[in-house]
């Protein structure tokens, strides 16, 4: 297989396996879509150029397709007003004989307890610039709504849809990351098996000088880590992480142990 394609499938896989961020019951009323993680050879092109938000749409996209009972009607609609955009549907389906309008999210987010008072607020981007509990009021406020604007009326009108016989759902993956050493943090509300790994400080890094380190690019972030990768010692992985130091961004770094066994960890700057 060619390396991309080999890429490819490493991310699909990855994709498979992280959990939706929680399950069934609605939350902030946004309703999980559901289906079944059913691994397949994925043979798609994906421009290796598109942020991680739309390489993630491509994945999905393929993955619903593997579906008999499903049928995309449309993705990726632009909703324009003027020549401005309002925003976009990610996807509009038939699932068996209803009609779903499906917002797309992958995010990663990192526990901490002391931002805000509740779960939901308690999860933040590893570079502090967003939130779980901003990205669920987005997506309430103004992604969803966008579905009733006239501009999307009218273009539903034109493929023969009625907004109002059209359900919304959210198709939320997510992997959380909890502070080291407080790894026994129990979730209520969101489903606890997208703790994946955990965060540290560089300070603290030292616990682990006798492991070796790898720093995927940000697309990789999705893959469960494996160990044929070019591993970077202690004093070479410390040298490699002061650019991200300096530009303040939280790098995504698997850690291999001496025994063997790999974890994945965010290396926060703050």
């Amino acid at each position: 297989m060619h390396q991309k394609n080999k890429d490819i499938q490493k991310r699909y896989e990855g994709f498979l396996q992280t959990p939706c961020l929680w399950k069934n019951n609605a939350l902030f009323e946004l309703r999980p879509f559901q289906i079944d993680k059913k691994s397949s050879k994925i043979n798609i092109n994906i421009d290796e150029k598109l942020r991680l938000g739309k390489y993630i749409e491509r994945l999905v996209s393929f993955q619903l397709k593997q579906e008999k009972f499903i049928t995309i009607l449309c993705e990726n609609i632009q909703i324009q007003k003027d020549k401005r955009t309002l925003g976009e549907l990610d996807c509009i389906l038939k699932k068996g004989e209803k009609i779903i309008h499906l917002e797309i999210i992958y995010k990663f987010y990192l526990y901490d307890a002391s931002v805000g008072a509740k779960e939901i607020e308690h999860f933040i981007g590893p570079n502090r610039k967003d939130s779980l509990l901003e990205k669920l009021n987005k997506l309430k406020e103004k992604q969803l709504p966008l579905l009733y604007s006239n501009e999307s009326i009218a273009f539903l009108k034109s493929i023969n849809l009625n907004a109002s016989e059209i359900e919304q759902q959210v198709y939320f993956k997510a992997q959380l990351f909890v502070p080291f050493s407080k790894e026994n943090i129990k979730l209520k509300m969101l489903n606890k098996e997208c703790i994946c790994g955990f965060y540290i400080n560089r300070k603290d890094l030292y616990q682990f000088s006798d492991c070796k380190f790898f720093i995927p690019n940000k697309k990789d972030w999705v893959v469960a880590p494996y160990k044929n990768v070019n591993w970077k010692n202690y004093e070479t992985f410390h040298i490699a992480i002061d650019e991200y130091y300096q530009k303040k961004q939280s790098p995504l770094c698997w850690l291999k142990k001496q025994n063997g066994e790999i974890l994945k960890l965010f290396l926060v700057w703050w």
